[in-house]
């Protein structure tokens, strides 16, 4: 062969090699960052903040490959740990018990986070509550917004839709000309204080009328603060009424919100985390739907595999928060067809924080079908949390 066939040949297998990476880097929209450019972030697990909601925001974090989460509690806070972060996770629970537990000392370090060291914090329903500057209601009184009909705060739990504005659309542009959804838990309606600040930015709004038998007065909710952002001093604040992390298909608002009040780069996620078509209509968990869902949950305990997968499916078609948690424990029934139905509804539920079950259930389980169902489960949460 020729010195110029040769160069020839050699110079096509550079380009299709050059292609090939290239094509390659085009759809990693979410590269992994060294250890020292991650974006750090705590959650906060103090007495009020809910266990459930603490590890279900620290499993929506893993979907950015960029973000380390890790848990914080009072008394790191008061040691001078919170400074090691880039943001500050307030999770759901209570928020006056998250309060009590960071104490007056606490309340203060977290304010001068924001304001002076220039971090950033989130609050999810309880945590929002906590960032408020209602009247007579104790809190962090950080932001320019207080929470209306106090006195109906515990107005209801559901599955709420609400609506972007156009600010929120540019932030969550993967939402446009959908509808939208998130997990609902006795959140604040919010509300500007004084609208003479340019500090503040509201990025949704509830759409919902929640006032489930009538306990808290109808036309409340609609049209009120459900998400906004706002600066404080030289950081910045993000509240949302509704709980991003235990809603499947909507858990990457989570790392999303971490990017805006950290001032990074918006990045885009993979298709498998954005799922917002797959709820259709809000649901509210009134007097007779509550009641419904204990009944369901005793079927679970049942002796015949029909009963309990008959339980196991209606309670999925509500979205029970607390069923997709339920079917953790399904994982270890006597019955394989029970077993395999537990785990395509966490598949379904998109409940990554079950993988160390789910692994303890592949190691024990006998029957083949069974164990190759749990082995590509276990796969596909690992490339869900981005391990």
């Amino acid at each position: 062969m020729n010195k110029t066939k040769y160069f020839i040949i050699l110079s096509f297998f550079a380009s299709i090699l050059l292609l090939f990476i290239s094509c390659n880097n085009s759809t990693n929209r979410n590269p992994q960052a060294s250890n020292d450019n991650l974006i750090k972030v705590a959650v906060f697990n103090g007495n009020g903040a809910s266990e459930v909601c603490v590890i279900e925001t620290l499993e929506a974090l893993k979907i950015d490959k960029n973000i380390a989460g890790k848990e914080i509690s009072a008394a790191e806070i008061f040691s001078g740990k919170l400074s090691e972060f880039d943001a500050l996770i307030f999770p759901g629970g209570s928020g006056s018990k998250e309060l009590n537990n960071l104490g007056k000392k606490g309340k203060e370090i977290v304010q001068k986070f924001v304001r002076e060291e220039g971090k950033g914090i989130i609050g999810i329903c309880a945590g929002a509550y906590m960032l408020l500057s209602t009247e007579n209601y104790p809190s962090l009184h950080i932001s320019n917004v207080v929470h209306l009909d106090r006195e109906h705060y515990n107005r209801g739990r559901g599955l709420v839709e609400f609506s972007l504005t156009e600010e929120g659309l540019k932030v969550f542009p993967e939402l446009k000309g959908k509808k939208a959804f998130l997990q609902y838990y006795d959140g604040p309606v919010m509300q500007l204080k004084d609208s003479t600040l340019n500090s503040y930015t509201e990025f949704g709004k509830y759409v919902s009328d929640i006032c489930p038998d009538n306990f808290a007065p109808a036309g409340i909710t609609p049209g009120k603060t459900f998400l906004f952002s706002e600066t404080i001093g030289k950081g910045k604040i993000l509240a949302i009424a509704g709980h991003p992390e235990s809603t499947p298909g909507m858990r990457w608002i989570v790392p999303r919100m971490v990017r805006i009040v950290t001032g990074n780069e918006i990045v885009t996620y993979d298709e498998f985390h954005i799922r917002p078509e797959i709820y259709d209509t809000a649901v509210f968990f009134d007097k007779a739907l509550r009641k419904n869902e204990e009944k369901l949950f005793w079927n679970l305990l049942n002796d015949t595999a029909q009963v309990q997968i008959a339980a196991m499916d209606e309670l999925h078609s509500y979205h029970s928060r607390p069923a997709v948690r339920w079917n953790i424990g399904l994982l270890r029934d006597i019955n394989l067809e029970v077993r395999k139905h537990a785990a395509k509804l966490l598949k379904d539920a998109e409940y990554t924080a079950a993988l160390p079950d789910l692994k303890a259930a592949y190691e024990t389980e006998q029957d083949s079908s069974v164990k190759k169902q749990l082995m590509g489960l276990i796969e596909f949460f690992k490339k869900f949390n981005a391990e």
